[in-house]
């Protein structure tokens, strides 16, 4: 009875075992899933990504005219646009001009948007009508609130020049068209602009901090500066990085915001290198250089973040 019973379950366990799919045959199927969900972000990584900046490097050997357009015929001309454009003295100016500009706008937001997330993390009455209140400079468009800022900055008519004058202080200061003040004018409204980011995502940093690590440093005597220091600040090293390469990215390569307050002027007071490219590319045609420049950029941005990744990843080691 025993062995009739065994004899009968056989072919059924032989069939199951050649019914059942292989352990490749399932790695491979799941391997070919896992791609499938991968491969649109690569392909929109290479299209709209990968194929300009190759194409902008090769344009930047090239001898590239707005003949070209109706030729096609772009002959390389070897490094003669990297020469043409380091011999260049407002390259160089350009150039201190970007890191002055990138280096002051990022200090400002980011002192000014910590400093607002700290104090909007305390509850009290009208805490969201003020944090909504405050994103408004980063929802207006960069062009209109270079505009706007152009209007009040404004030397004769404007508004702070206006009221300093009420106030007695002097109101006829040269704010966009003195070459000494113009870099500085323009710094200042761009901290304006980047404060809400930089709040809103530190903010959003300060409320993943476990709230007993502050109880505890109080318990233990320290006061509300130690607690920073020593509690707040490193937990809060990710969300920083975070911060700070996003701002340098969208900071170093800013165009809109001085043609509209400047326009680079007075005197390439206010050049930068978005600036230069712009003006080689679209006013002297010479995309060959604007290529360059913009190669630069690039390059400047991506040594910046590879620097604060891996400066972000060994603290956390």
């Amino acid at each position: 009875m025993t062995t009739s019973t065994v004899t009968a379950q056989t072919p059924a366990k032989a069939s199951e075992s050649a019914a059942a799919p292989a352990p490749g045959r399932i790695a491979r199927r799941r391997r070919l899933t896992q791609w499938g969900f991968v491969a649109p972000a690569v392909a929109f990584m290479l299209l709209f990504f990968g194929y300009p900046l190759v194409r902008n490097v090769v344009m930047s050997f090239q001898d590239y005219t707005p003949k070209t357009f109706f030729t096609g015929e772009a002959p390389f001309n070897g490094a003669d646009n990297w020469s043409h454009v380091f011999q260049d003295a407002l390259f160089g100016k350009a150039l201190w001009h970007t890191l002055v500009f990138t280096a002051g706008s990022l200090l400002g937001q980011f002192c000014i948007g910590l400093a607002l997330a700290v104090f909007f993390s305390r509850r009290f009455p009208l805490n969201g009508v003020l944090r909504s209140l405050i994103l408004l400079p980063w929802l207006v468009p960069m062009v209109v609130s270079g505009i706007v800022w152009r209007r009040i900055l404004d030397q004769d008519t404007g508004v702070l020049n206006s009221f300093l004058d009420t106030l007695g202080v002097g109101g006829h200061a040269p704010w966009l068209t003195s070459p000494g003040m113009a870099l500085l004018s323009v710094i200042l409204v761009n901290i304006w602009i980047g404060i809400p980011f930089n709040m809103v995502i530190l903010y959003g940093g300060l409320q993943e901090i476990p709230r007993e690590l502050h109880e505890a440093a109080a318990l233990d005597g320290a006061s509300a500066w130690r607690t920073f220091r020593s509690v707040t600040l490193p937990m809060l090293r990710p969300v920083v990085t975070v911060v700070l390469v996003l701002g340098f990215m969208s900071t170093v390569k800013i165009l809109d915001l001085i043609l509209a307050l400047t326009d680079g002027g007075p005197a390439d007071a206010t050049q930068t290198l978005g600036t230069l490219t712009y003006q080689n590319s679209f006013v002297q045609l010479d995309f060959g250089a604007g290529a360059v420049v913009g190669n630069v950029l690039i390059l400047i941005s991506a040594v910046f973040a590879v620097f604060c990744l891996r400066a972000n990843r060994s603290e956390g080691k």
